[in-house]
């Protein structure tokens, strides 16, 4: 059986990622892995209530959202067929990776991010750092664009 870390996030029901998994299913058995980062909005900042320790932090929000996806994903990786766990990862996304493939041997890793003009993760050429610093295939799949919108 082959076993598959997908890292995603706001991504994680798109219809390209979907296909992605749906052709590996057709090819055989796969376990899939999926890590979702806990990573903040970019222009989100805590207020004095998390402060204060009347509301949540934002990393408490993110990793609230994280989860919210991740649980849907799960739900939806099931529901076509798969063999699907996963967990919410450190908002750096290749500690996330490096954390995951410590207790999750991948044969492959999809990323899947926004459309490209969107992703912060493709500006950091996160794909590229994960062939360099992982030794394991790296598909990337870009959300369609209709996907990214809603």
């Amino acid at each position: 059986m082959r076993r598959c870390l997908i890292v995603a996030n706001q991504t994680l029901t798109t219809g390209a990622l979907t296909r992605a998994v749906q052709e590996r299913l057709d090819a055989g058995p796969h376990e899939f892995h999926l890590v979702a980062p806990a990573t903040p909005a970019r222009d989100e900042v805590d207020g004095p209530s998390a402060y204060a320790g009347l509301g949540p932090s934002v990393s408490d929000r993110a990793y609230a959202l994280a989860r919210q996806r991740l649980d849907r994903a799960l739900d939806h990786l099931r529901d076509q067929g798969a063999t699907a766990d996963g967990e919410v990862g450190d908002e750096d996304v290749l500690q996330a990776v490096r954390a995951t493939l410590g207790h999750f041997q991948a044969d492959e890793i999809i990323v899947s991010t926004l459309p490209a003009g969107l992703s912060h993760w493709l500006r950091r050429d996160l794909p590229a750092r994960l062939r360099k610093g992982c030794g394991i295939p790296v598909t990337h799949i870009a959300a369609d664009i209709v996907d990214a919108q809603g």
